[in-house]
């Protein structure tokens, strides 16, 4: 089959969350397994961009309202990604370095999509499949059925993954004035709430729908701000599939981003060398536990709760643990978070950036991962973390609950709560703190986790099966 991922972040090119993780991996081990697999994306000016070699192998202009506006679509030439990655550039929207955050956001992706229909709509044979991520490029399943410029694209199948459904890109209805002309009976495929909903539309148009994990495929159906009752009406196509992480990039056995490289063979000296590594670094004692917390800094992840919890976790727990935070957020949590160092002496640092090499090598030498999210469609940390033999500390929601099962539970090796709540991370922290005075239980968790098998190989083969099941 031919493949197109369209999606607004791939790693390593442009990345914001776990979107990006999935995009950058996906693609590559179904090419792997034998398929044509190319990824489009907007062509942000980030680093990657001048880094490597682009052929141009389109250009072309759309009306855009009032006016022409010219893209030029650009080829990396030697597919380092392990697949095609094709990236667009349309003048005066996306010559910026950000992916998201800007005014005319809803105008940005709606233009990023009608150029990509423009260029596709060129092709002399269509590919079998186009793989639509998140709302940015929700539209594509609506516009290739009623538009009659892409009359030549209604057989191509879609697929839309769901990897947040918070965020559904809601816009004004006016905003279809700026479709090729289109089969307008057909509006409500486009309305959901008197808005222009490319999410829910999405949700109506493409052929499968998938979230990025069974639970929270389920949590969709009662909880999906706003569009519960569509997806519940569409739950004959809908289905979860759990994501995947690279083993390529993320093996602690040849993970250039971290000091001391192990295997199953040798984790216990390797998590103690990489430990002390950290410790040393911002000033903590070695030989009590590690806790991290590694992502956004906003209320989908009970960032906000951190601050809180910390306080009366140290002051539970005096000198008995340390905790190292690194992400960026809410400026409010920012400044929350900052304010611990002052009662917490040595034993809290936090690093408010995006550091790709700190988090690995944060994961390979932390005893806890602390994940306390309200949302985590999937989670990625989490999985991370196992492949490092570091204990997950996790609600059970989304792709936490599929991933980590408890120490408590048969063959479990994680640490999981029910609520997103001061108490339970608190005491969680707690149970954390007796666990790892148990060494030799600490040993059989982490001995557990290295036959856990995440890779994407699995969630890969499962998405081509799932396509083939579109007639």
């Amino acid at each position: 089959m031919e493949i197109i991922h369209l999606s607004a972040e791939c790693y390593p090119v442009a990345k914001v969350g776990g979107l990006a993780d999935v995009v950058g991996s996906l693609p590559k081990y179904q090419q792997k397994l034998g398929h044509h697999i190319k990824v489009v994306m907007p062509m942000h000016q980030t680093s990657f961009l001048f880094q490597h070699q682009w052929d141009t192998v389109y250009q072309n202009s759309i009306p855009f309202f009032n006016r022409e506006v010219n893209f030029t679509v650009i080829k990396e030439q030697k597919n380092i990604l392990g697949f095609e990655l094709h990236c667009i550039q349309v003048e005066g929207f996306f010559d910026r370095t950000n992916v998201y955050g800007y005014e005319d956001d809803s105008d940005r992706y709606l233009v990023f999509q009608l150029s990509f229909l423009k260029w596709l709509s060129t092709w002399k044979n269509n590919p079998d499949i186009i793989h639509v991520h998140d709302y940015h490029t929700g539209l594509i399943p609506f516009l290739i059925r009623n538009c009659y410029e892409y009359t030549s694209l209604v057989n191509i199948k879609t697929v839309l993954t769901i990897h947040n459904a918070q965020y559904q890109g809601w816009m004004p209805l006016t905003k279809s004035d700026a479709f090729p002309p289109w089969e307008k009976w057909n509006k409500g495929l486009l309305e959901w709430d008197y808005q222009l909903n490319p999410l829910a539309c999405a949700v109506k148009c493409a052929d499968r729908v998938t979230t990025v994990s069974p639970s929270y495929m389920q949590e969709l159906f009662s909880k999906a701000n706003g569009i519960e009752y569509l997806i519940s009406s569409e739950k004959q196509k809908c289905s979860g599939i759990i994501n995947g992480i690279d083993y390529a990039v993320w093996n602690p056995a040849i993970d250039p981003l971290i000091q001391f490289n192990f295997d199953e063979n040798n984790f216990e000296k390797g998590k103690e060398l990489n430990k002390k590594y950290l410790c040393n670094e911002f000033g903590f004692e070695e030989k009590l536990p590690l806790f991290i917390f590694i992502g956004r800094l906003v209320g989908e992840k009970s960032a906000d709760l951190l601050p809180e919890a910390l306080r009366i976790a140290f002051e539970k727990y005096p000198a008995q643990f340390n905790f190292l935070m690194l992400g960026n957020g809410n400026p409010a949590i920012e400044k929350e978070l900052m304010g611990i160092k002052e009662h917490s002496f040595d034993y809290y640092h936090s690093k408010l950036e995006y550091n790709e090499q700190l988090s690995h090598q944060m994961y390979a030498g932390a005893d806890f991962l602390l994940m306390p999210s309200r949302v985590e469609p999937c989670g990625l940390n989490q999985m991370y973390a196992l492949r490092y033999q570091t204990i997950p500390i996790v609600r059970s929601t989304g792709g936490l609950k599929d991933t980590v099962v408890d120490f408590g539970e048969k063959n479990g090796y994680g640490i999981c709560f029910n609520e997103a709540s001061v108490h339970d991370i608190v005491y969680s922290i707690g149970r954390a703190i007796d666990l790892y005075h148990d060494s030799s239980k600490v040993n059989i968790l982490r001995k557990k986790m290295i036959t856990i098998n995440n890779s994407w190989e699995k969630s890969a083969n499962d998405y081509l099966l799932l396509y083939k099941t579109i007639s």
